[in-house]
């Protein structure tokens, strides 16, 4: 639930940038909204180096994985991230017979 609000708010933020470059925000918030937008997306670059270690485990194309990182960062490649380190404990585990 929390994760789907933070994706939308997200997207929201992309839009409103985008949007921004056609028509003026009310209120002054262009200025903001290009900001923001671009701080997030040079975070989101940042964070998709440093764990592209699991951004490439996605199922999918490593070209969308890395398009989802650099929109929704830690909200994609963490999710990634439990699971490669799950099933590293759980091939670390010995098996009984």
């Amino acid at each position: 639930m929390i994760n789907t609000l933070t994706r939308a708010l997200l997207i929201v933020t992309y839009a409103l940038a985008l949007a921004s470059l056609f028509v003026p925000l009310p209120m002054e918030a262009t200025p903001v909204i290009q900001k923001l937008a671009v701080a997030l997306l040079a975070v989101h670059t940042l964070e998709c180096a440093l764990a592209f270690k699991y951004v490439k485990t996605y199922s999918g194309s490593l070209a969308k994985s890395i398009v989802l990182s650099l929109l929704f960062g830690l909200l994609h490649w963490m999710p990634l991230a439990r699971a490669a380190r799950a099933a590293a404990l759980a091939a670390a585990e010995p098996t009984t017979p």
